[in-house]
């Protein structure tokens, strides 16, 4: 049966771990109960992509997209010190659906889990799991403030490569844009032959 948490409270993400190693993950809680969301960086990114976008068309271009504000990035919103250390609901995302309802001006979310069956020796399956499906609601500046946070979460990590979006590690980078990920042989000019 999906949850429906109604307006909530709470509503941030946040990275655990290191970069390079680390977790991404949805939070929220309101007066029904509370729900973690754990997901991939790109899902993360595509949510406060969704989000610019939304706002940038319901306020006519006021609220634009934050790669493009001026001044400094704002902290990201961490797990508040009372957040239930057992949430309600803690899952892995498998989809993600944001609407808006024009009559009570909310974004609502619905996120559903996904389960992963297998491993070891057998082939790990995916499945959806629609009948477990949280949702909830909140207001457009929740969906600006937590936009700005998720831009601060994923750039805070390692750099990428401007053309292939590969995370850069420090050491050589063979981009796959540029070359093919072949390795870069230097061409040395051959010398005259005497006559």
């Amino acid at each position: 049966m999906s949850v429906d948490l109604g307006l909530v409270r709470v509503l941030g993400a946040d990275a655990v771990g290191q970069p390079g190693q680390r977790r991404f993950r949805l939070f929220a809680q309101s007066a029904l109960g509370s729900a973690i969301m754990w997901m991939e960086k790109e899902e993360l990114a595509n949510l406060s992509l969704a989000l610019d976008q939304s706002l940038a068309l319901l306020t006519e271009g006021q609220v634009l997209r934050t790669e493009a504000s001026v001044g400094e990035q704002p902290e990201p919103i961490t797990l508040p010190a009372d957040f239930p250390r057992i949430p309600n609901y803690d899952f892995q995302v498998g989809q993600m659906k944001l609407s808006f309802d024009d009559r009570t001006s909310l974004f609502g979310l619905r996120v559903t889990p996904l389960e992963i069956v297998g491993g070891g020796s057998l082939e790990p399956h995916f499945i959806m799991r629609e009948e477990e499906s949280v949702s909830f609601f909140f207001t457009q500046q929740e969906a600006h403030e937590l936009s700005r946070s998720i831009t601060s979460i994923v750039t805070a990590g390692r750099p990428v490569c401007p053309l292939c979006h590969t995370p850069l590690d420090g050491g050589p980078h063979a981009c796959i844009k540029q070359n093919g990920h072949r390795e870069i042989i230097p061409i040395e000019g051959r010398e005259e032959e005497e006559e």
